[in-house]
């Protein structure tokens, strides 16, 4: 179906296509209303025929439209039009992930992490929102011009019924990104996603996908029986804390892996800062296969032991008094059962009026006595305020009440008490009882961080009664330890003890060199050494007739400059020119215009002399009176470089060339 030009939703004008997908075909469109681009998603024609497709479609596509995250393409609008289901979302400009691996081929790790962090971040929020995205790979990872990425299709991948997949023979995603339990059909939730997340990072870091085969079903065995070879083997410049974070995430036991994504992103940002560290916990299958005795055992081996002690004892004690006398007087047993069962009913019913009396008191007393008398507090937590301020004034007993903030309580209720319950109180002697009731939770607005340093931002998020929580991430245009982002923005309302996400630039990546000193050695000298250091050379040359030839006359950056890996420098090197030989000729014939004269006899005559003069970079090299009529008077120049010849014929100048003494062509031919 082609929909280019109309306006569905009578708002959305769409424009050109420009993409298509397993599901959907994606179209550039205009939003009429807030005059701004937008993305939509339209469902294939296949789809659009399984009502509980489209069902689960839009109920998780407005699931995923309350996401909102930096690293996630927000979710705008759902609506149908006739059979047109759409989704409007962020249009993003950039490529996606899989576009820059199959034009780049493996990519560098350090970038790596940094996009897996992002992921990881997003994946965070989707997780604890409750949702699961199922279809992580890098065909739905775009990576914008500003280097940020951006996950889409969140929940989508959930809608995609049995029936669907069966009746259309679709799968949504690529069966080389399915955790094991999803490629056995079985139960998926964030950890899949994690180890999908692993697969990516392995493909980012080695250019290809760990498991590949001929067909799908073979792929998905391949997840679920075979063990990765590990990346650091396909590339060696993959750092030991990166290649053992890609192989838990990839774990087939989900209990072994990640155990959500914070854990995998806290891992991430210590492999930048510490790439050869060993960090990374591993996890065993001792602590998920623990022997739990059953209850049934306990009791029957407790039963026994306690059946088998009695019996022993039994065995042991005399018989009592008791015993003896009614085995002498049987007459006198029911007398004594009669007289035992009287005791016992009088036992049980001045318990029974205890019992009563206490539950009275614990209760607030009664009316009648309490207040004159004391009476044993009772306990007013969790109550509601005005509840507690009836039941107290009732007994007439004072009060006091404190209101406090509090996350957990809610407005109203009591959260603690003074004297606490159980305590004898008298009100006629003792002090007012002290009630704490909570106001509800406390409403901060979140200050603005970025371009903080990190000390800075924690402290303005404390006045603020907010919790900093700090992500490392490499930037090349924010200078180290400034506040970068923060994931909730400035001016929005909180409540008071949330936690703020500050992404903090751990530096542009690069490792830092110092600047060796080379001045005065030779070219080939300097330039290993300063490779060695990681350092880019440049060379200019300039001419030192006191020093020898080739070696360096001076650096750009300063010896002991700390400087990124990958700096240039530029080194003036020493090179004196060798002494060339050019050729002028001159042709003063030409110059002149002799012609020949005879005299009344008819005789020639003789032609006059000329003054020539070569004149060589302001030296005077050649200076001859010559007859006018000569026509080739060759006259060799040396010099250097570039020099500047002049020529002169009776000090009138017929000449000013300049000669490169290194080119090709270093004769001057001088003639009118």
């Amino acid at each position: 179906m082609n929909i280019e030009g109309r306006i569905i939703g009578n708002r959305y004008e769409i424009i050109e296509k420009v993409g298509n997908g397993g599901m959907a075909t994606v179209y550039k469109a205009r939003d009429t209303i807030l005059n701004r681009y937008v993305a939509v998603k339209v469902l294939r024609d296949e789809f659009t025929t399984d009502e509980e497709f489209i069902k689960r479609f839009n109920t998780e596509a407005q699931s995923a439209a309350r996401l909102t995250h930096p690293n996630i393409v927000s979710v705008f609008d759902v609506g149908q039009e006739y059979n047109i289901y759409y989704i409007v979302m962020e249009l993003i400009q950039g490529k996606t992930l899989k576009q820059i691996i199959s034009e780049d081929g493996a990519l560098p790790w350090k970038w790596t992490v940094n996009i897996a962090i992002q992921i990881c971040s997003a994946l965070e929020m989707a997780h604890k929102n409750g949702i699961v995205h199922r279809d992580i790979k890098p065909h739905n990872i775009i990576i914008t011009e500003d280097g940020i990425a951006k996950v889409t299709d969140f929940g989508i991948a959930k809608a995609v019924s049995n029936s669907t997949i069966t009746a259309f023979g679709t799968t949504i995603g690529s069966v080389h990104y399915f955790s094991p339990e999803h490629a056995r059909g079985g139960y998926t939730d964030a950890k899949s996603d994690l180890y999908s997340l692993g697969i990516v990072m392995y493909e980012m870091v080695t250019g290809r996908v760990p498991f590949d085969a001929d067909t799908p079903v073979s792929v998905a065995l391949k997840h679920m029986q075979e063990e990765p070879i590990e990346p650091i083997r396909l590339n060696s410049k993959i750092p030991e804390a990166v290649n053992q974070i890609i192989l838990k995430a990839m774990k087939k036991d989900a209990n072994l892996r990640y155990s959500s994504a914070t854990e995998m992103m806290k891992d991430l940002s210590r492999a930048i800062k510490n790439p050869t560290g060993k960090f990374v916990e591993e996890k065993s299958n001792k602590d998920y296969t623990k022997v739990i005795p059953t209850i049934s055992e306990n009791v029957v081996s407790q039963n026994k032991y306690k059946s088998n002690k009695e019996d022993m004892r039994s065995k042991e004690q005399p018989k009592s008094a008791l015993k003896r006398y009614l085995e002498e007087n049987p007459k006198m047993k029911p007398v004594i059962y009669i007289s035992i069962a009287l005791l016992i009913l009088l036992i049980g019913a001045v318990i029974f009026w205890g019992s009563l009396k206490l539950s009275t008191k614990l209760l607030g007393g009664d009316s009648g006595s309490s207040s004159q008398t004391g009476s044993t507090l009772q306990s007013y937590i969790s109550m509601s305020i005005d509840e507690a301020k009836q039941k107290l004034d009732e007994l007439g007993f004072k009060y006091e009440i404190e209101e406090v903030y509090n996350n957990e309580v809610e407005q109203g209720m009591i959260i603690s008490q003074k004297p606490s319950a159980g305590t004898q109180y008298d009100p006629s002697k003792n002090s007012p009882i002290k009630l704490t009731v909570s106001k509800g939770v406390k409403i901060v607005t979140v200050p603005k961080v970025k371009g903080l340093t990190y000390d800075e931002a924690v402290e303005a998020l404390q006045k603020e009664e907010l919790v900093a929580e700090r992500i490392d991430e490499i930037s090349q245009t924010v200078e180290e330890g400034i506040v970068i982002k923060q994931d909730i923005v400035e001016g929005e309302q909180v409540n008071s003890g949330s936690t703020v996400k500050l992404y903090v630039s751990s530096g542009n990546g690069l490792e830092k060199v110092t600047v060796p000193y080379v001045v005065d050695l030779d070219i080939e000298e300097a330039k290993k050494l300063l490779t060695e250091n990681k350092l880019e050379v440049n060379i200019t040359n300039q001419e030192d007739t006191s020093k020898s030839n080739g070696v360096v006359l001076k650096q750009s950056l300063d010896v002991g400059t700390v400087v990124d890996e990958g700096t240039s420098i530029t080194l003036t090197v020493n090179k004196i020119q060798e002494l060339k030989e050019g050729t002028v000729n001159i042709n003063v014939k030409s110059i002149t215009g002799y012609k020949e004269e005879k005299d009344e006899k008819g005789q020639v005559i003789k032609p006059k002399n000329v003054s020539v003069r070569v004149n060589v970079d302001n030296e005077d090299i050649y200076k001859q009176d010559v007859p006018e009529n000569t026509e080739n008077i060759n006259v060799t120049i040396k010099g250097k470089g570039v020099v500047t010849i002049k020529v002169y014929v009776d000090e009138q100048r017929y000449a000013y060339e300049q000669m490169d003494m290194n080119g090709n062509n270093t004769i001057l031919e001088v003639k009118k």
